[in-house]
């Protein structure tokens, strides 16, 4: 387990630009947290380390957003509007665990029970004031460390 606590939104995207590095195709980043704990920043910064150049946003209406990058397809995913899990079998969404596509998944709490067990869980929490975020990595053995 590796716990990272940060002072700033640029801190936050930088701790996720650091952790892309252990990142490989077919793993797995699930995301919990409550609303501004920093799931996107994070996740914006593993993008921006995995070669993304063009704008992250959280895809909150349209589910996930794709990038492909050299070799790299990332599917980035934001479950907060998720109505029903049928929306995830319209999308294909087990699909995405295919061994080829990273996966960064936000709200991940609310398809927990479609998760692969091979995965990375992240959980943020709000800190001691309104910048400072904890973020706790639990990395499970079959990602690369």
């Amino acid at each position: 387990m590796m716990r990272i606590e940060t002072h700033s939104e640029e801190e936050t995207v930088a701790a996720g630009r650091e952790y892309s590095r252990r990142l490989q195709p077919g793993d797995v980043v699930a995301c919990f947290g409550g609303l501004g704990a920093g799931k996107t920043r994070f996740i914006k910064g593993i993008c921006e380390g995995l070669g993304v150049r063009e704008h992250v946003s959280s895809p909150t209406f349209t589910i996930v957003h794709e990038y492909h990058v050299r070799e790299l397809h990332i599917c980035h995913f934001d479950f907060y509007r998720l109505k029903s899990l049928g929306e995830l079998r319209e999308i294909g969404f087990e699909e995405y665990f295919d061994g080829k596509v990273i996966c960064l998944i936000e709200w991940a709490d609310k398809v927990s029970g479609l998760l692969p067990q091979k995965r990375c869980d992240v959980r943020f929490a709000l800190g001691s004031d309104e910048q400072t975020r904890e973020i706790i990595i639990d990395q499970p053995v079959g990602i690369v460390a």
